[in-house]
């Protein structure tokens, strides 16, 4: 039977190789659909369950004073505190956009470890005001090195910030944001008294580490409830809250992508249904004199069955092999858009597995009609 089914596959090369290839593409096509989707919820999927985050309740483009800090920290739940802002300058050019955060290094670099910084790099940063941490991906982006200075021109915080990069950090799982460009809040603060006297002192968000992650809802309240009815309410919710109210900002888009994906193997389903079909018409005389040769009706169906299935196989490893250099190709064209661009086992498991259902389902009909021909009937059409 196995050699029956392989040798029925190639009967027609021209046709077995475009099915594959049609396979193949859609395969490729529906895990890059998937990694695009598993890369904006990246930020979603790396968020600590003992990280909080709290902005002004209004909106995140509003403020929050830093003289909430010492009142956050004294609350009881609490393991360690930090706080930063969204800088959104311009590097040499508009089109070399880049996160930029302002932020409290000393305890951000604690609260997030997963930020990999050589020991003698992280001292040079915190002692230099002007210090700032790049990320593996973005100085390799723009060829920085370690001591390398560059300008920052404020949009949002007017004024031109010279920095210098003192750090290159890492991620420490592949989920992890290699694309941050980190300096001190301080120095910003610094400028904003000069020249902005009304925007100093204030933070875009405190970002707080629980003692444990059950206490994370009870914190987040306690923390809500001692600035309720102040001029800057505060909302705290979970990193991952935080992140998915980005992510909630582009849901059609989302959705759209993940109906492309599934109507691109549906496409791919019609086609391979096609020509399983195509060939059990050609081979009704066949499936006739196998009958009167013994063979039941369930080894009819299982040939086609074979068949489908050998081609979708085919297909799809090859769509499975042309997506570590599609996926190569994606984080070099949008680098600067998806930072972390994750190919999982689970895309990859995903595409194989829906390939080998095409094939299931594209032979059902064909092996259900070559099961159900009569040898009389069929014999009749030959020739």
């Amino acid at each position: 039977m196995l050699k029956l089914t392989w040798r029925n596959a190639l009967r027609h090369p021209l046709r077995a190789a475009l099915t594959v290839l049609g396979m193949a593409v859609a395969v490729l096509a529906f895990c890059l659909l998937r990694t695009v989707v598993a890369a904006w919820y990246s930020g979603v999927s790396a968020a600590s369950p003992n990280r909080l985050v709290t902005r002004n309740a209004i909106s995140l483009v509003f403020r929050l004073p830093i003289a909430y800090l010492p009142r956050i920290q004294a609350l009881p739940g609490i393991k360690n505190i930090t706080y930063g802002m969204w800088f959104g300058g311009i590097y040499i050019d508009e089109r070399n956009f880049f996160p930029q955060f302002a932020v409290e290094l000393p305890h951000y670099l604690a609260i997030f470890p997963e930020y990999l910084i050589p020991e003698d790099q992280k001292t040079a940063l915190l002692r230099d005001r002007q210090g700032a941490a790049a990320g593996r991906q973005l100085a390799r982006r723009f060829g920085w090195q370690v001591g390398d200075a560059i300008i920052l021109k404020g949009t949002i915080y007017p004024g031109e910030y010279r920095l210098i990069i003192r750090a290159i950090y890492t991620g420490r799982e592949p989920t992890t944001d290699e694309g941050r460009l980190l300096f001190h809040w301080d120095y910003l603060n610094e400028n904003m008294k000069k020249l902005l006297p009304e925007r100093a002192d204030q933070v875009g968000w405190f970002i707080t580490e629980v003692q444990a992650k059950e206490e994370a809802p009870l914190v987040a309240a306690r923390i809500d409830a001692l600035f309720k009815n102040s001029l800057a309410e505060t909302l705290t919710e979970s990193e991952a809250a935080f992140a998915m109210g980005f992510v909630s900002m582009t849901e059609a888009i989302l959705l759209a992508i993940q109906v492309v994906s599934w109507l691109v193997i549906g496409v791919i389903l019609v086609l391979l249904a096609n020509t399983m079909a195509m060939s059990a018409r050609e081979r009704q005389g066949e499936y006739a004199v196998m009958k009167t040769l013994g063979f039941r009706p369930r080894h009819l169906a299982g040939v086609i069955l074979g068949e489908s299935l050998l081609l979708a196989l085919a297909g799809g490893l090859l769509g499975l092999s042309l997506t570590f250099p599609g996926v190569h190709l994606f984080k070099v064209k949008l680098g600067q858009y998806f930072r972390v661009f994750p190919l999982t086992y689970a895309t990859l498991g995903l595409g194989l597995g829906t390939a080998l259902a095409v094939g299931v389902l594209a032979a059902l009909l064909p092996a259900w009609r070559a099961s159900r021909v009569g040898i009389a009937e069929a014999l009749r059409k030959v020739g």
